[in-house]
């Protein structure tokens, strides 16, 4: 996704880092989620600006052709809008991917972003539990890498089922060699040192 991963807990930092092609739409949804639902809290999780009730409403990520706006209640909230442009069927986490603020209905975010303070505050209402995950299959790239790599198979089959489906989507979602050679690459190293799949760069 290339979304910004600057390590900072500050959310003023974190705008002042974020990448130029969204900085100005994360400053200004920001500002809007500051005006329409001003007691929510915000803070820096998961690199991502997060905004607060009694638990996560939501959250902005930074990327560099886009600024992804996430629901952590989202499937909850289909019915209320059709921003969602996508989302895992095992997980309660929609999000929205905005390229520019001319092309997003305002509105329609305020509204929804009522509809989820909403969803929140309501302590009648729990999450639906989550559905069992499928397992992703392992991609022929990385199975005669890990092969190749006693010291990057050790780690990653320490890793819970969650941490190894990240790299596995990772690789299988590459369409050119050249990519997948790449992230191969990438995932070998940042395995031999022990590093999870958000944590590969570091």
């Amino acid at each position: 996704m290339d979304c910004s991963r600057t390590p900072t807990r500050d959310p003023e930092t974190w705008l002042d880092l974020a990448p130029e092609a969204s900085q100005a739409m994360a400053r200004q949804v920001r500002a809007w989620i500051q005006r329409w639902e001003p007691d929510l809290s915000e803070a820096i999780k998961w690199h991502m600006l997060c905004f607060t009730g009694r638990k996560l409403v939501c959250g902005l990520s930074a990327c560099q052709k886009h600024l992804g706006i996430t629901f952590f209640r989202g499937t909850e909230l289909r019915d209320v809008t059709k921003l969602f442009t996508g989302g895992e069927s095992n997980t309660s986490i929609l999000s929205i991917r905005v390229t520019s603020l001319d092309k997003l209905d305002a509105q329609a975010l305020r509204r929804l972003l009522h509809a989820a303070v909403a969803l929140d505050a309501d302590e009648t209402s729990k999450p639906p539990p989550p559905k069992k995950r499928e397992e992703w299959p392992m991609p022929e790239a990385l199975a005669k890498g890990l092969k190749k790599d006693k010291k990057a198979a050790a780690f990653f089959e320490t890793l819970k089922p969650t941490y190894q489906r990240e790299y596995k989507v990772w690789i299988s979602t590459a369409k050119q060699p050249e990519t997948i050679a790449k992230r191969l690459a990438e995932t070998l190293r940042a395995l031999s040192r022990g590093k999870k799949w958000a944590q590969r760069r570091e």
